[in-house]
């Protein structure tokens, strides 16, 4: 039975983009790690003194992945850390959802705008760990040609700017179901 090979493009387009997403993340959690300690706190899944240093394993750890999924030796290890830490994401927030708590910012916007958790929040972390998968996966040993190099760069552009579009569309969704919440408690408040 053959094992499953990827074509090396798609897979490098992957990469990047995880990459940079990793890398991202990181570096707005250190641009304002008390913000980020306090969206960690906000979860109210750890006691509040475990919050730094768990906040600093999250940051190396992110840091790790993002430098990681660039070597090939660790390669596989640091697509399943992605993946794991993804899906560890994405239970924190379900966890906070099922409890009713909708209001609590994310973490996962940086430190210059709030974003509350959400559903939609589960599924974009659930479908980038299965990404982070997918770059586990042994590629192609095929030469690359120009158009590989054409179509990778356009392709972790268009990765990049539909994460960022995709984030953005959330964090005004989360901010109009916010006013609009904070409307109906007004006006029942004031009658």
């Amino acid at each position: 039975m053959s094992s499953l090979v990827c074509d090396p493009v798609p897979q490098l387009v992957l990469r990047a983009g995880l990459s940079w997403l990793f890398a991202w993340a990181a570096i707005h959690k250190l641009r304002d790690v008390d913000s980020f300690r306090a969206a960690l706190e906000g979860y109210d899944l750890l006691p509040p003194l475990w919050t730094i240093p768990a906040g600093a394993f999250l940051i190396a750890a992110e840091v790790g992945i993002a430098t990681g999924l660039w070597l090939p030796r660790v390669r596989p290890g640091a697509a399943g850390a992605a993946a794991a830490l993804l899906l560890l994401y994405a239970g924190a927030v379900a966890i906070n959802l099922m409890r009713g708590r909708r209001d609590i910012d994310c973490g996962c916007a940086g430190p210059a705008r709030r974003q509350t958790i959400s559903g939609a929040l589960v599924l974009r972390n659930a479908v980038l760990a299965a990404a982070a998968l997918i770059t586990a996966l042994p590629a192609d040993a095929r030469t690359l040609t120009w158009i590989d190099g054409v179509t990778l760069v356009a392709g972790i552009l268009a990765v990049v700017l539909l994460y960022a579009a995709i984030d953005h569309l959330l964090a005004i969704a989360a901010a109009h179901r916010n006013a609009s919440l904070h409307d109906v408690t007004a006006e029942i408040a004031h009658d």
